[in-house]
């Protein structure tokens, strides 16, 4: 059987997905590796653990199927940081995309007299997550694993070092790396100056179609070949993996945090919302933001208020329970930042807030205005990316919310725009497969058209709860901007 293979290198695990040669899924391969948190604020992994998943994945795919893949792309998490020596072992843990404890370094960097040129040079938000902040961070707090270190890599990179044993970076990564100038796609020696590094420190940048080929540790596993595509970002292979890279659609995800993406022939770049813009491929951009908050705050709401728990069944009764109460709570709002926030405000000391409280308000009140705050955070983003680009007629959903239909007609009547559900699960990793397939030349070149096939499900706006969410938007908009203050002094009162 002819078939390419999809890798997502994502936080919590690696999964790929087989695809056969008409971009249909065959099956798919997991593997769970942890994250540690040494100190408050850290977030790191072992590469080595990655590698070893990497590796299992594709060696049950290739048991499976009885045959290597013709080709295999990768899609990976972004904003990681891995010292490496000259023999390419780790001189540190991996530092992940979650990991907060740049963020000092970040806001001197965002308000500084520089920050709006170090944002549209590299249409990177400044936020800890920025491995920019991340190097920099290391230079002043661990200036011995500083200087020992040869090359400052991510984790894609670490495994295409591992197979070829050559150090490259695709632009997608690289845009995400906060060092890249966009224009040019070359290493911006301005931003290099910043992090103290040189051009020799950090890999070469090369198009997400890069190929290459016998994967000297993977002998024994596959046919040497086996052609492997180094691919892109996971939010920007999602996009492609659930068919939102023509004009006018977006992607919205909420799983445990959210996200939300356009794709565009250029940089879109909101100076004050500082929506990212990184390379799909030579011709498209994804434009978008990151939100803090999704499922994990749905579960907060359960472990802290309603059950001990999270299971299908309390779950369940929070929809239920939001179900019986009017649109806008009757009057009470939810922000959401009770992980802080990235997209629109970048502000780790951010936190959540309810406001309106009245002695009539019930669990069911909170738990619809908890469903709803999510969903205006999303609406703020959505509208920040859209006020840069074009209007966007449909948003193609997935993520764990897609499960409710309570969940998902919320999003539909607060931004009042049309949802699709493509059923498009392991968006990431399918993107990859997607990009494989085009790398390979099959399909005209081209990637899979968006098909609106009998399993897709639309969800449309109620215009008169739109237009009353609307309204109540225009609240949830000034929350943050009052409360930002507060939030700094107790935040500092309690550290």
């Amino acid at each position: 059987m002819d078939y390419v293979l999809g890798i997502d290198i994502g936080t919590g695990s690696a999964k790929a997905v087989a695809v056969n040669l008409v971009s249909e899924p065959i099956t798919v391969a997991q593997l769970h590796y942890p994250t540690y948190s040494p100190h408050p604020g850290f977030s790191e992994q072992d590469p080595e653990l990655i590698w070893e998943a990497v590796k299992g994945c594709v060696k049950e795919i290739v048991d499976k199927l009885k045959s290597s893949p013709l080709a295999i792309c990768f899609s990976s998490a972004m904003h990681s940081i891995i010292p490496v020596n000259e023999k390419g072992s780790q001189l540190t843990d991996m530092i992940t995309w979650a990991d907060c404890r740049s963020d000092a370094i970040a806001s001197r960097l965002k308000n500084s007299t520089q920050g709006i040129h170090i944002y549209e040079s590299s249409g990177m938000p400044l936020h800890a997550m920025s491995p920019l902040c991340k190097i920099i961070w290391l230079k002043e707090n661990m200036p011995d694993v500083f200087n020992q270190t040869y090359k400052f890599i991510s984790i894609k990179e670490y495994i295409w070092f591992k197979l070829f044993d050559e150090y490259v970076i695709d632009h997608s990564i690289a845009c995400a790396s906060g060092m890249l100038d966009i224009s040019s796609r070359t290493w911006s020696q301005e931003l290099l100056g910043l992090a103290g590094i040189s051009e020799n420190q950090l890999s070469k940048p090369v198009s997400t179609t890069y190929i290459a080929t016998g994967a000297h540790s993977l002998q024994g596993i596959l046919n040497k070949e086996t052609i492997f595509v180094i691919g892109a970002s996971d939010g920007c292979l999602a996009n492609l993996g659930s068919f939102a890279i023509r004009k006018g659609v977006a992607a919205v995800t909420i799983g445990t945090s959210g996200a939300v993406r356009i794709a565009s022939d250029k940089p879109i770049f909101n100076k004050e919302a500082m929506t990212f813009s990184y390379c799909l491929d030579e011709n498209t951009f994804i434009c978008g933001g990151p939100v803090n908050n999704g499922g994990n705050v749905l579960q907060w709401l359960i472990t802290s208020f309603l059950a001990k728990t999270v299971n299908k069944q309390n779950i369940e009764e929070v929809f239920a329970l939001a179900e019986t109460v009017s649109p806008g709570a009757d009057g009470l709002l939810f922000l959401p930042y009770i992980n802080g926030e990235r997209a629109p405000v970048w502000d780790a000391k951010s936190s959540g807030a309810f406001v309106g409280i009245r002695s009539v308000h019930t669990q069911a009140n909170f738990s619809r205005a908890v469903l709803e705050g999510i969903c205006y955070a999303l609406n703020d983003v959505l509208i920040a990316v859209e006020t840069g680009s074009e209007n966007i007629s449909q948003v193609n959903v997935s993520g764990g919310f897609v499960n409710s239909q309570t969940w998902m007609q919320l999003l539909a009547d607060i931004t009042g725009k049309r949802l699709a559900l493509l059923q498009t699960e392991d968006a990431s990793a399918k993107g990859a497969a997607f990009m494989a397939i085009k790398a390979l030349g099959l399909n005209d070149g081209k990637y899979p058209a968006d098909i609106q096939n009998d399993r897709s499900i639309f969800i449309e706006p109620d215009p008169e709860k739109h237009k009353l969410y609307k309204r109540n938007f225009q609240v949830f908009k000034r929350l943050y901007s009052g409360l930002k203050d507060s939030m700094h002094q107790l935040n500092l009162i309690n550290s």
